[in-house]
């Protein structure tokens, strides 16, 4: 029968200490899978689009810090610092989530309905949809 002595058993993680968040077994490669996945995503989304300029470069920033990291979690989480990594996989997944419905949504083409005369004026300053 396999025993785990004190220091190693100290050493797995049992518990986030978050209600509703699991520990991952195997973070890392499925964190990678996802910000590769939501690059996936996001390139079907023209170049000009300000949220994907946006979201690219921090996903690939952040895939960057994944991938140099050498499999060595503590490292990774603290150059993400969002907190431990199971936050990290849930930020990503909700990404992930949110760059399909852009895509869908398509919020980069033009408005199909003129805005109201005002509805762009926000304290005092004088925007069109299209600068907002």
């Amino acid at each position: 029968m396999f025993r785990l002595t004190r220091p190693l058993f100290n050493a797995v993680k049992r518990t986030t200490g978050i209600t509703g968040l699991n520990v991952h077994p195997n973070p890392l490669p499925e964190l990678a899978k996802t910000y590769k996945s939501t690059l996936d995503v996001l390139a079907n989304i023209p170049e000009t689009s300000v949220y994907r300029q946006g979201v690219e470069a921090l996903t690939r920033h952040k895939l960057n810090i994944v991938e140099s990291a050498k499999g060595d979690v503590a490292a990774v989480e603290q150059k993400l610092n969002e907190g431990q990594i199971e936050q990290s996989l849930d930020v990503a997944s909700d990404e992930l989530s949110l760059a399909s419905k852009m895509l869908e949504w398509k919020a980069w083409e033009p408005l199909v309905e003129k805005p109201e005369p005002g509805q762009w004026e926000y304290a005092g300053q004088q925007t069109t949809a299209s600068s907002s």
